[in-house]
């Protein structure tokens, strides 16, 4: 990318898709489907909006690919023929506004609510803070099926594509590190070991949904036990072998700094993701891109596509907005209950969003 790329410009794939602009909204956790996974009308009203504000891709929230990997209340499930109906419609009306459908493909491992799956959570090796067992090898390659068995899943439902999440602290997240990761076998010790689990999900997509499927993989450089070199060289692995269409890459902050650098390094974490030898693979980060200018300075950096939360949320049709004008900011925060309820958020949503501070008026 130079600094000449605009938001408005189209993006091809090497999977052959064609993204119309270079905003897409971000994976949201939501809480408004029903408690069985099926699709909600609040979950569908909240994407399809977005999409028809001018997205060029529409991502689902995490979408959870055994019953036991469910890491909140009205998560979005795809781990049943009986979610198929649900997804069908979704991918369907997110794509009639010209927006790439894709679903993000999770499983919450030791993050998994007790209460919540009603057994105890798992985990790559037993962790006594979270009281998760560790899961045998025959487990972890079910584990690998069931991720390879939803993507085909999305991709019988109609969508553009899907995104494996192994950021975050989820499973795949805890494969990777070395701080939960304590197996023996093949899945553990060596960092290739930590991540074949990854490595095999993405050639098992690729090998069943074949070679026009968008394929993304989500990262998390640090918290969570992940070491950043790691992190980056797992990415220079995937680009290297041809795995993915694109790498999402969640910063938290796109303006910061590593965690442990000093006042007087002048390197951004963004650096590292922006410097990998990528080819055709593109490039796309989150983290407190919230106004048209910080899009393009993201774009001027050499990231490939800006994904956008919280913006997002404030304004249904924010990617529009930042097409037509470049100056543009969102609302203010606190927003009102009604505000949200105007930009097509549920009730579940609204009381969700109150856990971050500052973001919604106080009754």
């Amino acid at each position: 990318m130079t600094s000449s790329t605009r938001p408005l410009e189209p993006l091809t794939f090497p999977c052959g898709l064609t993204l119309p602009n270079r905003l897409m909204l971000a994976p949201m956790t939501n809480c408004q489907s029903h408690p069985d996974g099926r699709l909600s009308e609040d979950e569908y009203r909240w994407l399809t909006m977005r999409a028809k504000g001018g997205f060029g891709l529409t991502m689902t929230c995490a979408s959870h690919v055994q019953k036991i990997g469910q890491g909140f209340s009205g998560q979005l499930g795809i781990f049943s023929d009986q979610h198929l109906d649900g997804h069908r419609r979704l991918a369907q009306g997110i794509q009639a506004h010209g927006s790439l459908a894709v679903v993000q493909l999770h499983h919450a491992g030791m993050r998994s609510p007790k209460d919540l799956i009603i057994e105890q959570p798992v985990c790559p090796s037993p962790d006594q803070d979270t009281q998760s067992r560790g899961l045998s090898l025959s487990e972890v390659e079910q584990l690998r099926d069931d991720f390879i068995a939803a993507a085909v899943r999305a991709q019988q439902a109609g969508y553009d594509g899907v995104e494996i999440h192994g950021a975050h602290g989820y499973i795949l997240c805890q494969f990777l590190s070395a701080q939960y990761n304590r197996r023996d076998d093949d899945y553990g010790g060596s960092l290739q070991n930590r991540w074949r689990l990854i490595i095999e999900i993405l050639r098992g997509v690729r090998s069943s949904c074949g070679p026009d499927f968008l394929i993304g993989l989500r990262l998390s450089p640090e918290r969570f036990g992940i070491q950043r070199s790691q992190c980056v060289a797992l990415c220079q692995h995937v680009i290297d072998h041809a795995l993915v269409d694109f790498l999402d890459i969640s910063l938290w902050d796109v303006f910061k700094k590593p965690e442990g650098a000093s006042e007087h390094d002048e390197g951004l974490l963004l650096d590292d993701f922006t410097a990998l030898v990528r080819g055709d693979v593109r490039l796309t980060v989150a983290g407190k891109i919230m106004t048209a200018s910080d899009v393009q300075w993201v774009l001027d950096q050499g990231v490939d596509f800006a994904s956008v939360g919280r913006a997002g949320i404030l304004h249904h049709d924010f990617a529009r907005q930042v097409i037509k004008d470049p100056d543009f900011e969102p609302r203010p925060t606190p927003v009102s209950r009604q505000v949200l309820v105007q930009e097509g958020l549920g009730e579940a949503f609204i009381e969700y969003m109150t856990r971050w501070k500052g973001f919604v008026e106080e009754p």
